[in-house]
């Protein structure tokens, strides 16, 4: 899982990611928000009504959900145990919130907390993406300093200067992660019956 303030780089960090590492997939979260210019339904978000899914939410749809900026938020259980149960690793891009949810269903989950290289910084991708007026970058700005205090609940930080340096950062915690014990126990069992008996 990978978590950041709005404007961290983190959306860009998980695409190059998806990108470069095959057996990586990324779990398409839905919301109730409205699509931005250039986004698509079952790419970015897979966009729903708030009925929907307020209705999905009573199905028990979601692994973890959050109202984040007026707008609910949610990943799709079903989605990934499927991705998990044929060998991928999911990649989810999550609040705080939604983190701590997820984590306390798969405790083994890795969760990254990216970090902007400063106040100053954050403000200035913000205003510069061009997506919100004045008072939503102050409200985000707000809410940043408080997802910030968060990061020890995290394993791995990132701090985002430099895509190309956070990029190989978030790769070699993936590929590290798929070495630990509970990933390779199968084939280390298989490995160890071709050793003859005592």
């Amino acid at each position: 899982m990978i978590s950041a303030p709005s404007g961290s780089g983190k959306t860009s960090l998980a695409n190059r990611a998806l990108e470069e590492i095959p057996k990586l997939r990324f779990s398409v979260s839905h919301t109730t928000r409205k699509p931005r210019p250039g986004e698509r339904d079952r790419v970015e978000y897979i966009f729903v009504s708030e009925k929907e899914f307020e209705e999905m939410i009573g199905q028990g749809t979601f692994l973890e959900h959050a109202r984040v900026y007026g707008n609910y938020y949610g990943t799709s259980r079903a989605f990934v145990d499927e991705q998990l149960s044929v060998g991928y690793d999911v990649l989810l891009d999550l609040d705080v919130q939604g983190a701590a949810q997820v984590k306390k269903s798969y405790p083994e989950a890795i969760l990254v907390f990216v970090f902007p290289p400063s106040l100053e910084v954050l403000k200035t991708r913000l205003k510069n993406r061009g997506l919100d007026d004045p008072s939503i970058i102050d409200k985000r700005l707000r809410i940043a300093k408080k997802e910030i205090q968060r990061y020890t609940d995290y394993q791995y930080v990132i701090i985002n200067r430099e895509i190309e340096e956070s990029l190989v950062e978030l790769k070699s915690i993936i590929q590290v992660a798929g070495c630990r014990l509970e990933k390779r126990k199968d084939l280390a069992a298989q490995i160890i019956k071709t050793f003859p008996g005592e």
